[in-house]
């Protein structure tokens, strides 16, 4: 078992593997799975800073796309939260996402947060691709600001 993880481990540490891993890892950290993808981004321009902005491209995409999964489950739970509409938090939370609109998807990148709102933002029907462009923004910028002094603090 043991050769097995060094295997992977050694597969993972090449430019052309891990960036699959910043995508995968990137991906499920935005679905509604406890999951972080910064180690994984910081680690990998650390290793390898000529790649900075491929890895900040492939972790937006993988967490926008997770992003995008997570509001078809919202559309798809819609239902499921009927028995909550009447509750005051829930009115409220509904009231403001439905001002905001798609901009509130802006928000995305907040840690526990986050996720949830892509969620929300289905299940409000909101637009898909407006919604998208947004989670696009706030993550990306998420991404290059994290890494951006992460870089700067560790260098």
């Amino acid at each position: 078992m043991e050769h097995w993880i060094n295997h992977l481990t050694a597969l993972l540490a090449l430019p052309e593997y891990s960036l699959g891993t910043v995508f995968l890892v990137s991906f499920i950290s935005a679905t509604l799975l406890p999951l972080g993808s910064e180690p994984v981004v910081f680690g990998l321009i650390k290793l390898n800073p000529e790649l900075m902005w491929q890895v900040i491209g492939v972790a937006t995409l993988g967490n926008t796309l997770g992003g995008a999964v997570d509001w078809w489950m919202g559309l798809g739970a819609h239902q499921m939260a009927d028995k909550y509409r009447h509750s005051r938090m829930h009115v409220r939370a509904l009231d403001w996402l439905q001002k905001l609109g798609p901009k509130a998807c802006l928000l995305a990148w907040l840690p526990l947060v986050g996720d949830p709102l892509c969620a929300v933002a289905g299940w409000l029907r909101m637009p898909f691709w407006p919604c998208l462009l947004y989670m696009a923004i706030g993550k990306f910028l998420r991404y290059l600001v994290l890494t951006s002094t992460l870089m700067g603090i560790f260098s």
